[in-house]
Order: structure tokens, then C-alpha cells, then sequence
């Protein structure tokens, strides 16, 4: 648990300094390999473990996240894209919210390449209503 501990710890540096929208992919394979394990070791070695950091505290499977590459060919987490989306959401105008296709054009205008549907699943994720629901008037 402390080699795949240290992993977690090298890999997500970014995120331990700057904050869940730094999360960096990981698998737990890629973790496997490095330590020497098979990966439904890591897996069983991670589960219902949590780790305490300068961010708060999370279970580790919470490091374990797939992701994307950008146009400049950076590699961004599903919870950053989903901070993003977030983020977006957040400083909207109440009178004219973003469709999920405007929330696509500006991710891809930011480099990150995402499908509309995969907009929708991560916003209903985080609990976010459709545009047309959250529309104040």
C-alpha cells in the first residue's frame, strides 16, 4: 500500500498543489506495472482506503480516473473536464444558460475534444439540471 501510495503521491503531484482540476490520469494497470503487482492487487489494496492531503482527504480510487489528451497534447482527467464543465456552469448568465453543445464548442475552443453526450452524462454526474431548467427568468 505505500509503494502504491507513492505512486499516487509522484503521479499527482499537479493536483495535490493546485487542486482537483489538476487531476491527471491514471489507471490502476499503469500503477500495477510500476510497482511490480498485478492490478486487482492495487485494486483490493485501495479499496476502502482513504488518503489524507493538503486538498482534504479522499478514498484512492479517486486518483484512478481516465481521461483525454488535448489539442497541445496535455492529458486532462475526467474530474477536470468535469470541473471544467462545472466551472462553466457556474458563471453562466442566469437569463441564457449554456446548451451542452455551446458547453462543447468552449471546451473545444480550449483544446479539449469531448462529445455532446458525454457533456450531458458528466453534467447530470454533477447533479446539473438542462439548460432549459435552469434558465431564470
Amino acid at each position: 500500500i505505500i509503494n502504491i501510495a507513492q505512486q499516487v503521491v509522484s503521479r499527482q503531484r499537479d493536483f495535490l498543489e493546485h487542486g482537483p482540476s489538476h487531476l491527471k490520469p491514471m489507471t490502476m494497470a499503469e500503477v500495477a506495472e510500476a510497482v511490480g503487482v498485478h492490478e486487482t492487487t492495487v485494486s483490493r489494496a485501495v479499496s476502502g482506503k482513504y488518503m489524507a492531503t493538503s486538498q482534504g482527504v479522499f478514498e484512492m480510487k479517486y486518483f484512478f480516473t481516465g481521461g483525454y489528451q488535448t489539442a497541445t497534447g496535455e492529458s486532462l482527467s475526467n474530474t477536470s473536464v468535469k470541473q471544467a464543465i462545472l466551472d462553466l456552469v457556474k458563471h453562466e448568465s442566469g437569463s441564457a444558460p449554456l446548451s451542452d453543445h455551446e458547453i462543447v464548442e468552449i471546451l473545444s475552443e480550449r483544446g479539449i475534444p469531448i462529445a455532446r453526450r458525454t457533456v450531458a452524462k458528466y453534467r447530470s454526474d454533477l447533479n446539473i439540471l438542462p439548460s432549459h431548467m435552469r434558465r431564470k427568468y
